[in-house]
Parts: C-alpha cells; structure tokens; sequence
C-alpha cells in the first residue's frame, strides 16, 4: 500500500537581477518529479549536489508549496493545504536534518526539546516524561541524557537525538536529508544500523537523500536517481546497482571510491547543448540527433523507469 505518491511536481525559483527585481529566468530546482512510497519501504533519492534532492525533500513535508503537481498523503491530497490544516499530516511526516549540530536549540536540554512532539500526545506530566526516556532508551542513550544539554554531546549522539525527535510524535514517514554526511565514517553505520532497527520496531517508511551510493545500496529498497531536476532513473535498488541503464546512473556508479569501472564512459561537453531536448545532452557520450526531442520517464520492465532514447 502507498503512504505517500508524488505526481508532477514542479518548483521553479525565479532568477532576478537589477534594482527592481526583473525576473530574467528560472531556476528548475524540481521539474516534473514522480514519486512513490509504500508502507515500510525505504526509498533513496541519489544526484549530484544542486539536482534538487532537499528541495524536494521540503515540498514532501509543505515546507515549499509546488508550483504545479499533486502530494498524496494515505489518500489524502495535501497539496494545497493552509497551515492550520498541515498540523495533523506533520505528526505523521518527519524530518531529520543533515548537520545534527545546527538542528538542536544550544539553550534547551533535550528534555524540553523532546517535550515538544511529546506534549503533542500525553496529557500527564509522568506519561511525557516516561515517554521521554523510553525515546532516549530505543536511540541508544541513558536517561539521564535528557538532562543534559546538545554541547555535552558528540555528533552521533547528537543526530540520535535528532532522530528520537523525530520518532517523538510517533510517525509513519520519516525523510532523512543526508543524515550521516556530516558524522564519521565509523558513526555512520552506527545511525543507518538504528534506522533499520527502528524501521523495524515501529513500522516506519523512510525517504533517505544521501551522496553515499554505497550507504544507498545497503540500506533502500528502491532508488531514484535525480540529475537537473528531473528523475532520469528509479529502479529497485538492486536491480539499479546491477543494471543501471541511463548513462548518468553508470557515470554515478563509476564514481564510487574502491569499486571497479564498468562501463568506461568519458565525461564530455558538448557546446551544442542548446539543440538537445535532453537535460543531460551535453555530458553523455552517446547524443544523437534523436536526443533533440526531450525523452520522458518510460518502464522498460517491471519496477525500473529510465528517461532515456537508448
């Protein structure tokens, strides 16, 4: 069953210059997104830095309304919903951000902070508190932690904190932004081993935007591959490391550190660019003339999409 879909989302920022603010273009930060999620499935978005994935990522949760396109919620179109009305869907839609020492207010103890999705459920003083410690217990921390304040603590346990806050409302999606890029590599494994448990434990769906394909083959189920806005391929994850077919999956997947290059593409530009209807026209090594007519988001078999000609 799907808890959330995505269809055609668009968000473009416009590009401004001069004292009164002309508008001379757009930025296409989301162009055209289809998206699905199931019940505990944990689905990976991949891409380059600037391709849109935290943008998407923010129109998921309503902090960005789109331009164009349909969010649908368990049945539920909230695409267009006021602010009042988002409270309940935010219960049920968390996020955990990428740099675990910016997310934490310095001048709250984790307890007040915790206490802010807490009160949202419990009534009594000795539920939310109880609550509280039970959060702090299934991340992996005592209960005399939330005493304390984010300084006393390390950027591991930091971003566990970030996700006991996240769980705090007791919700079925969490969207992890790059969640580990900012810890080390040995904590690293440490967060995704507690996001799998927890996956487990309480039934949670989980969108996880990472640069680190090789967290992605190991931790979703399926993976979308953004590039310039636009999904170019999804596919369930292992069928996508395997068989990855539009040639900015292979140039990603090349790119990892460590793992042997299979597919022995140059990166090119093409000064045409113009001419192509293909966003990634002027890096593929393959342009024909067939390549001036935008491609769209075919399957070309069960489950696996690719935006390509070839």
């Amino acid at each position: 069953m799907e808890i959330l879909s995505l269809k055609n989302i668009k968000k473009y920022f416009p590009i401004q210059k001069g004292l009164f603010k002309k508008t001379i273009g757009y930025i296409k930060a989301v162009d055209g997104v289809d998206l699905t999620v199931k019940n505990n499935q944990v689905v990976g978005i991949v891409g380059e830095s600037g391709c849109g994935k935290s943008t998407l990522a923010k129109i998921i949760l309503r902090f960005y309304t789109p331009d164009t396109g349909q969010i649908i919620f368990k049945g539920q179109d909230i695409t267009y919903l006021k602010e009042r009305e988002l409270k309940e869907f935010r219960k049920k839609v968390q996020i955990v951000f990428q740099d675990p020492y910016s997310s934490l207010n310095p001048k709250l103890t984790i307890k007040s902070t915790l206490m802010d999705g807490v009160r949202q459920i419990y009534k009594s003083r000795e539920q939310r508190l109880n609550k509280i410690f039970e959060l702090l217990e299934m991340v992996g921390l005592d209960k005399n932690s939330a005493y304390k304040y984010p300084h006393e603590f390390s950027g591991g346990q930091r971003q566990r904190i970030c996700i006991a806050r996240a769980i705090s409302m007791n919700p079925e999606l969490i969207v992890c932004d790059e969640p580990v890029s900012a810890l080390d590599v040995s904590i690293q494994a440490q967060i995704i081993n507690l996001l799998i448990e927890l996956k487990q434990k309480i039934g949670l769906s989980l969108i996880f935007i990472s640069h680190d394909l090789n967290l992605v083959g190991y931790f979703c189920d399926y993976t979308y591959v953004m590039y310039l806005g636009k999904i170019v391929e999804c596919a369930p994850t292992d069928k996508l490391f395997e068989s990855p077919v539009h040639p900015y999956t292979q140039l990603l997947l090349d790119s990892v550190p460590g793992k042997k290059k299979r597919f022995s593409l140059k990166r090119v530009n093409n000064p045409d660019k113009g001419e192509y209807g293909c966003i990634f026209s002027n890096r593929c090594p393959y342009v024909t003339p067939r390549c001036k007519e935008p491609p769209t988001l075919k399957e070309i078999e069960l489950g696996h999409k690719v935006m390509c000609h070839l």
